[in-house]
């Protein structure tokens, strides 16, 4: 089992909390981005580089993920794939993409692309605040225990 991040678009905050995480239980991390990225030496800890370009880092975590593997993403559609392969998917803001909600999640997401093309202004998401990084904390630890129990 190991972790893999959509690392382009995942704060900081969270990145340091996977760090800690990585070294702490020995899980391999690895963070997929189309730049350069500077992680802290550990064993457990890797970076994959890839081509800039639409979804190749997405790409490149659903050709490398298995079953089981968690994916930290707050790309939907990338999340939905890589439920589909058996491994779980949890956004920075500690939310767990659930199969049985993942396609209810895709149609509000292209909703909203819809809205936006159109000219009507959605605004964004709010800033990550203390309580969706303790969720996340907890989400992660949660998926943690269960792979070392197997």
């Amino acid at each position: 089992m190991q972790i893999w991040v959509d690392a382009d678009a995942c704060p900081n905050v969270i990145k340091d909390m996977l760090y800690r995480a990585a070294t702490r239980t020995g899980t391999t991390l690895t963070l997929v981005a189309n730049q350069p990225l500077n992680v802290p030496p550990s064993p457990h800890i890797r970076t994959l580089r890839v081509q800039t370009g639409f979804d190749v880092a997405d790409n490149e975590i659903v050709r490398r993920c298995e079953a089981g593997d968690l994916v930290i993403t707050a790309d939907i559609p990338l999340a939905a794939q890589v439920i589909e392969k058996g491994a779980a998917a949890l956004n920075p803001r500690g939310e767990r993409y659930r199969p049985e909600t993942i396609r209810e999640r895709l149609t509000m997401r292209d909703f909203m692309d819809t809205l936006r093309a159109s000219g009507i202004q959605t605004g964004g998401p709010a800033a990550l605040g203390p309580r969706d990084r303790q969720q996340f904390a907890s989400e992660l630890d949660k998926w943690l225990l269960a792979s070392q129990r197997g």
